[in-house]
């Protein structure tokens, strides 16, 4: 006890001695390292053996954010091959629980409302971008009656006529873009892939009233509205930061014209051109309740429903044709596909001819597998939730997290998985998956919007599963197909040094695309 005094007695007077400034800045650090100290001794002393292992890590709130934030996928693959298919580790200073493979997909996609909760999850990071009163920012109940309405847009008779809508959207942006002149050329492909999804969006799920206010500033406010979905953002939306600002500002600008539109609409009485487009639809629907749907959720629904079918779709269109570049070989096959099955003419696309055209779809799937749009689906824990065959329970202080694509690249189900082979979807192929059902197999379950399949343990699952499956897949498919088929009509693609590389994958927000720029080389097709 004399040694400590003797020892603590000349510090202390010496930490008196210092400045504010540096007694702040070493008091910070032995609290800093206190805290490392304790969280360490705490992980390797006091584990909960009814809880699934957690991912070591040496600051307490930080935990493994950063090294998880940087490359998900391969975070998610690591401790998998430590811990198994269930372990926990700190995101943003929550526990956050990962359980991967298809009986993962399966406890959390289909997880039961009264056990998981999206709502709580998502809504700091939709309300912002949507606006209130819509998808995450209502009852669960309101938002089933919202995806019910939305039906009327994804229908195959709506899909036929929006095949020739596409093809043509596709054709004019090429002829019209300063950056596809001349008969060959480089360009960074993912800010025209936006542009050209936003608009084919635009003019088929809302029609040409609303598809003739959008123009290429116009699709940049819907690039600054999905820019609101940084992951940071979970902790960080209320934040007056330089995207939320702009995030802000573009919900601000395209609800205006959204609501303008609207009272245009009324003023002028119903329209025929428009006695069949969405806004139409929506202006003339009511909720269960009696009430007809207020303006401003028609005009927030609007932006939902643009931001489905934008975001998922700009970053698989990029995908695609980054992957052409990469295999040239694979773009000349579906080219000489079309000739084959459609005419040597090639004459315009229609919806039936999609069915014509199987590697074209497959490149669309495989794209999809390699290349999730969604890395990670959270939910929220509601009640203490068993996992079944083993002894863990996960208490209502954790967030579930499922990521499908993991399972979508197992080598358990697809052989040589990190390959990008669309070939591996035709019958009998080298690479053939296992275990993924034909969606005309799957039982089907209706949540209130229609019939969608009800199983979630699948291993290939790019439009998630359960209540909260997206609503627009097969849109995407329509959209994606046929953009494809267009853009390969048009051009031959490379990798700018000819190599046949993928470039890497940027994870700063919720919907993972192409590292930029990506650059590619391009070449028109003679006679396009």
């Amino acid at each position: 006890m004399g040694i400590l005094q003797e020892v603590a007695g000349p510090l202390s007077q010496r930490f008196s001695e210092l400045g504010i400034g540096s007694q702040i800045g070493i008091s910070i650090v032995a609290f800093l390292t206190v805290s490392v100290i304790l969280n360490v001794i705490q992980q390797l002393l006091f584990r909960n053996p009814n809880e699934p292992p957690v991912v070591f890590h040496l600051f307490p709130i930080i935990g493994s954010t950063i090294t998880y934030g940087m490359d998900p996928p391969r975070f998610l693959k690591e401790n998998r091959a430590k811990f198994g298919d269930c372990f926990t580790f700190i995101l943003l200073g929550k526990k956050t629980t990962v359980y991967v493979g298809t009986q993962g997909n399966e406890f959390i996609l289909n997880g039961k409302i009264r056990d998981v909760c999206t709502e709580e999850i998502y809504t700091v990071l939709t309300t912002p971008v949507f606006g209130k009163d819509v998808v995450y920012d209502c009852p669960n109940s309101k938002l089933m009656e919202q995806k019910k309405f939305m039906k009327i847009a994804l229908t195959t008779e709506a899909f036929r006529s929006y095949v020739p809508i596409i093809s043509d959207e596709v054709s004019t942006y090429f002829k019209k873009s300063t950056d596809f002149k001349g008969k060959s050329g480089t360009v960074n492909i993912c800010p025209k892939m936006a542009q050209i999804t936003i608009f084919t969006a635009s003019h088929t799920l809302q029609g040409k009233e609303i598809r003739d206010k959008f123009d290429e500033s116009l699709a940049d406010l819907y690039h600054d509205l999905d820019m609101g979905f940084s992951p940071i953002n979970f902790m960080l939306h209320w934040a007056p930061l330089p995207w939320n600002n702009r995030r802000d500002h573009a919900q601000r600008t395209v609800a205006k014209i959204y609501m303008d539109t609207i009272k245009s609409r009324r003023e002028r009485g119903a329209v025929e051109a428009n006695s069949q487009d969405i806004m139409y639809h929506l202006m003339n629907s009511t909720y269960k309740n009696g009430i007809k749907v207020p303006d401003h959720e028609i005009a927030h629904m609007m932006i939902a429903l643009l931001m489905a079918g934008q975001h998922s779709s700009s970053s698989t269109s990029s995908w695609i044709m980054v992957r052409l570049a990469a295999r040239p070989d694979i773009m000349e096959e579906l080219y000489q596909e079309q000739i084959k099955n459609l005419g040597a003419d090639l004459p315009p696309l229609a919806y039936e001819d999609l069915a014509k055209l199987p590697l074209n779809q497959a490149i669309v799937k495989e794209t999809l597998r390699l290349n999730a749009p969604i890395h990670s689906i959270l939910r929220a824990v509601k009640q203490p939730m068993p996992v079944p065959g083993t002894k863990f329970v996960i208490p209502t202080s954790h967030v579930l997290l499922s990521a499908p694509g993991i399972s979508a690249t197992d080598p358990q189900y697809f052989p040589n998985p990190d390959l990008w082979d669309p070939h591996r979807w035709e019958k009998d192929a080298v690479n053939a998956p296992s275990l993924v059902k034909d969606e005309n197999e799957e039982e089907k379950i209706d949540y209130g919007y229609g019939m969608v399949s009800k199983g979630a343990a699948s291993p290939y699952l790019p439009f998630g599963a359960g209540r909260h499956r997206c609503i627009g897949e097969q849109f995407a498919n329509v959209q994606l197909q046929t953009i494809v088929a267009m853009v390969v009509r048009e051009f031959k693609f490379r990798n700018v040094d000819g190599s046949d590389t993928v470039i890497g994958t940027d994870y700063a927000s919720l919907f993972s695309r192409p590292l930029e720029p990506a650059n590619i080389y391009w070449e028109r097709r003679d006679g396009a």
